[in-house]
């Protein structure tokens, strides 16, 4: 197959795009252009076009493994299942995991201690930490070691509460505001405290749920 052009600058992605004789194109990061020494004109074998579509492949699901890394926490499941949605071959994505679990890009352990810091410091309760782990697709036996120390959220509570409150709120208002604590983890036991102790009654609430 031989190269009718070949790009000399990247796109936005980074890659530098070929294209054949059949007038399909590749496309490609730069290493992988200079591993094969590739240039406008060349001919391939067979053998050497399915080497160069398989190193292309590898290259694309690290790359994209690289940057969905750097926008967010992600588990080594939750990134693999993102490469394979974005069209990586399945094979290649849960190659592109290993790799960047050898150059400790991507870590288990270190994502659920960055998920409950995340939730702690948004004032999300237990709960919402836990859902928040179970939809980065964190492997449970990391949980009790990255919820341990989970604080108590009574003072996000209330200061939820007094945002959302005062003496003149009606049981509408305040079955909103309780709702929306509910939504972020909160138990309702301990929104009820927090309520009691605000002054606010609470006494055609149920104890618990």
């Amino acid at each position: 197959m031989r190269i009718n052009s070949l790009k000399l600058s990247p796109d936005r992605a980074g890659r530098y795009w070929v294209t054949f004789e059949d007038d399909s194109r590749l496309g490609l990061y730069r290493q992988t252009v200079e591993d094969f020494g590739l240039y406008t004109g060349m001919e391939l074998s067979d053998d050497q076009l399915e080497a160069l579509k398989t190193a292309a492949g590898q290259m694309s699901a690290k790359m994209r493994a690289v940057r969905i890394v750097s926008a967010s926490s992600v588990s080594k499941r939750d990134l693999e299942h993102r490469l394979v949605r974005k069209g990586e071959d399945p094979e290649q994505a849960k190659a592109a995991v290993e790799w960047m679990e050898e150059l400790h890009l991507v870590n288990d352990r270190n994502t659920a201690e960055q998920v409950v810091h995340s939730c702690i410091s948004k004032g999300y309760g237990l709960q919402r930490a836990k859902q928040a782990l179970y939809e980065k697709q964190i492997p449970k036996r990391y949980w009790e070691e990255a919820l341990a120390d989970y604080p108590d959220q009574s003072d996000k509570i209330e200061a939820f509460l007094l945002s959302r409150l005062d003496a003149d709120s009606d049981e509408k208002e305040k079955k909103k505001a309780i709702d929306a604590l509910l939504r972020r983890g909160h138990s309702y036991g301990t929104i009820r405290r927090v309520l009691n102790g605000l002054s606010f009654d609470t006494d055609d609430y149920y104890e618990e749920f």
